[in-house]
C-alpha cells in the first residue's frame, strides 16, 4: 500500500508546527494508497475529532493530545488510532489491518497507539482509566482528567 506524500507532510506539520489538532487518513482502494481525508484545526476538540470518524468504515488517524503534568507543565502526546468499527466490511478491515504497520513507520513520532472498534474504546473515559498504557510512556505517571483538563500525576 502506497502512502501519498501529503500524509507525511501533514503529519510533520501536526508534529512540528502544531498546525493541526488531528488528521484522519483513508485508504483509497482503487489507487492503492493512503490519503489525507480530514484535517482538524488546532482549536478543534477531541469530540470534534471523534465525529469525523465514520460509523461503518475503517480509518487511520492521529490526534495531538495536550495535557498538564502534576507540576502544571503543558505536554502533548501524539496518538495513532486504528479505527475499525464492527460494522465495517471484512475486506476493509483486512486491508487496514495489513497496512497499518507500514503506514505507521511513515509517521515518525507517534507515541501511543490505540485500536478501536467502537466509540467507547476511544472515549475520554479511556484516558481517565489509564487503559492506553500512557503510564509507561509518561515515565510511570498517569493521565487523569480534572475539570476536563488532562493532568499527569
Amino acid at each position: 500500500m502506497a502512502v501519498h506524500d501529503d500524509c507525511k507532510l501533514k503529519f510533520l506539520e501536526l508534529k512540528a508546527k502544531r498546525t493541526h489538532r488531528f488528521i484522519v487518513f483513508k485508504i483509497e482502494e482503487k489507487q492503492k494508497q493512503v490519503i489525507v481525508e480530514k484535517l482538524g484545526e488546532p482549536t478543534e476538540s477531541y469530540e470534534d475529532f471523534t465525529k469525523c470518524l465514520p460509523a461503518d468504515e475503517c480509518r487511520y488517524a492521529v490526534y495531538d493530545f495536550d495535557f498538564l503534568t502534576a507540576e502544571n507543565v503543558p505536554k502533548s502526546r501524539i496518538f495513532f488510532i486504528a479505527w475499525s468499527p464492527d460494522t465495517s466490511r471484512i475486506r476493509s478491515k483486512m486491508i487496514y489491518a495489513s497496512s497499518k504497520d507500514r503506514f505507521k513507520r511513515e509517521l515518525d513520532g507517534i507515541q501511543v497507539e490505540l485500536q478501536a472498534t467502537d466509540p467507547t474504546e476511544m472515549g475520554l473515559d479511556v484516558f481517565r482509566n489509564g487503559k492506553l498504557g500512557i503510564s509507561e510512556l509518561c515515565h510511570k505517571t498517569f493521565i487523569s482528567l480534572d475539570d476536563d483538563k488532562p493532568v499527569v500525576s
